[in-house]
C-alpha cells in the first residue's frame, strides 16, 4: 500500500488533506440538494437561486485568495480555506431559512474555488522530480475522494430523513476539519519576493487570459456526462435508467486508474498544448457517437455509450493534464497563486455556463447540436497551441509588464520544469 503513496511526508500530508476534503465535498455534491429540498423543505427554485449566487461569489474569490497565498504563505491560507469549507458545512447543519443557506453555500463555494489556488505553491514546492505524475496523482485522489463521498451520501439518500442528511453533512464538516489539520502539519512554504509592477498582474497577462478563456470553453465538457448525456439517454434512447449512474461510475473509475499514466509525458508547454488538441478531437468523436444513439437497440446503445464515455474520459484526462501544465509553466513562480486563481475562474465559468449551453444545443437541437458542440471543442483545442506559443514568447520577454506600461528590469526566468522549481497542481478540482 505504501508503494502507491508518494514519497515524502509533505506529499503524503497534501494527499491526505486532498482526499479528506474531497470526501467532504463529495458528500455535499451528492446529497446537498436533497438535504435542502427534502430535509429543510426549501423550494427547489430557491435552492437553485442560492447555488447560482454562491457560484457567482466563488468566481471572484480565486485571484485575491491566490494572491494572499503568494504573499502570506500558501500553507496558512490553504488551511484557512479548508477550515472555511468545514465552517460552511457545519453552518448548513444549523440552517433553517433561505438566507442562512445562501451564506453557508457561498462560504463553501469560495472555499472550493479558492482552495486549489491557495494550494498551488505547495504543489509546486512538493511536486518532486516528476511533477506531472504528482499532479495526475492528486487529480486521481480528488476523484476517489468524491466517489467515496458519494457512497457515504447514498446511505442518507436511502433513508431520506432530515436527521440522516444532517448526520452526513456534519461528517462532511469533520472531514474538512481533519483535512485542515493535515494541511497545518505540512512544512511551510515561504512566499517569494514579489517583482515590481502592478498588483493584479495575472489580469494584465493577455495570452494567459486568453488561455484561461479557451480552457473555460473546453471545460464545458465536464457537464456533458453529468447534464447532457443523462437527459439524452432518458428522453431520446432505449437506454435503461441505471445507465446514467453507470456513465458516472465508468468516468470516475477511468480517471482514478488512468490520470497518473495519462499525465506522465505531459510535462512541457508543447506537450500540454498538444494534449489539448488531442482532447478536442476526442470530445468531437465522443459527441458524434452519442448523437447516433437514438433509434439503436438497447444492446447497441450500451455498447456505443461505453465507447463514447471511454473516449470522452480520455479527452478529459488529456485536458486536465494539459491545463495543469500550462497554468503552472506559464505563470511567474512568485505569483503562482494569483495566476491559478485566474485560471480557476475560467474553469468555474465554463462549468457554470455548460448546462444551459449544452441543453440549448444538444437537447433542444438534437443530433446537429451534438455535432456543433463537438466541433466547438475541436476548434478550441486547435486554438490552444498557438496561444500557448504566444504566452511563452510573452513570458520570456516580460511582455505582460510591457503591455501594462510598467518598466521591468531584465531578469532570467527559470524554467518551471527545472529540478529546482518543480511544477504541479491539483485543481480542478476538475
Amino acid at each position: 500500500m505504501s508503494a502507491m503513496l508518494p514519497a515524502g511526508k509533505p506529499q503524503r500530508l497534501l494527499v491526505a488533506a486532498t482526499l479528506l476534503t474531497m470526501l467532504g465535498y463529495g458528500i455535499y455534491l451528492t446529497a446537498g440538494v436533497l438535504y435542502l429540498t427534502r430535509g429543510l423543505n426549501l423550494p427547489a427554485t430557491q435552492v437553485g437561486l442560492g447555488m447560482s449566487v454562491a457560484g457567482a461569489v466563488s468566481l471572484v474569490a480565486g485571484i485575491p485568495i491566490g494572491h494572499l497565498a503568494d504573499r502570506l504563505g500558501a500553507r496558512a491560507v490553504y488551511t484557512v480555506t479548508l477550515l472555511l469549507g468545514g465552517l460552511a458545512m457545519a453552518g448548513l447543519c444549523l440552517t433553517r431559512d433561505f438566507w442562512a443557506f445562501v451564506v453557508c453555500a457561498s462560504l463553501g463555494a469560495v472555499a472550493q474555488a479558492a482552495g486549489p489556488a491557495a494550494r498551488s505553491p505547495l504543489v509546486q514546492k512538493y511536486g518532486g522530480e516528476k511533477p506531472a505524475e504528482f499532479r495526475g496523482y492528486l487529480r486521481a485522489v480528488t476523484n476517489l475522494g468524491i466517489a467515496a463521498g458519494s457512497v457515504v451520501a447514498a446511505w442518507a439518500i436511502e433513508r431520506d430523513t432530515r436527521s440522516a442528511y444532517v448526520l452526513i453533512i456534519g461528517a462532511s464538516a469533520v472531514s474538512y476539519a481533519v483535512g485542515a489539520a493535515m494541511a497545518a502539519f505540512m512544512p511551510s512554504v515561504p512566499p517569494l519576493n514579489a517583482r515590481p509592477g502592478p498588483r493584479w498582474i495575472a489580469l494584465r497577462d493577455r495570452p494567459y487570459v486568453v488561455l484561461t478563456v479557451l480552457d473555460g470553453l473546453m471545460a464545458m465538457q465536464y457537464r456533458v456526462l453529468t447534464v447532457a448525456v443523462p437527459l439524452w439517454l432518458l428522453d431520446r434512447t432505449a437506454a435503461p435508467a441505471w445507465s446514467v449512474s453507470a456513465v458516472m461510475l465508468a468516468n470516475t473509475a477511468l480517471v482514478v486508474c488512468l490520470q497518473v499514466r495519462g499525465s506522465r509525458n505531459i510535462d512541457t508547454v508543447p506537450s500540454a498544448a498538444a494534449a489539448f488538441r488531442r482532447a478536442g478531437f476526442a470530445f468531437l468523436l465522443a459527441c458524434v457517437a452519442i448523437s447516433v444513439l437514438p433509434g439503436l437497440p438497447t444492446w447497441a446503445v450500451l455498447l456505443v455509450l461505453l465507447a463514447a464515455v471511454t473516449v470522452h474520459t480520455v479527452g478529459e484526462i488529456w485536458q486536465a493534464a494539459g491545463g495543469f501544465e500550462l497554468s503552472f509553466a506559464l505563470a511567474p513562480k512568485e505569483s503562482l497563486g494569483q495566476y491559478q486563481g485566474l485560471f480557476g475562474m475560467g474553469l468555474g465559468l465554463g462549468t457554470s455556463l455548460g448546462p444551459s449551453v449544452l441543453i440549448a444545443l444538444c437537447i433542444d437541437q438534437g443530433r446537429v447540436g451534438w455535432w456543433i458542440v463537438g466541433l466547438g471543442f475541436a476548434l478550441t483545442g486547435l486554438a490552444i497551441p498557438p496561444t500557448a506559443r504566444w504566452a511563452e514568447r510573452a513570458r520570456s520577454s516580460a511582455r505582460p509588464w510591457a503591455d501594462a506600461g510598467a518598466a521591468v528590469p531584465e531578469r532570467h526566468h527559470e524554467s518551471a520544469h527545472s529540478p529546482s522549481s518543480p511544477s504541479g497542481t491539483g485543481v480542478s478540482e476538475r
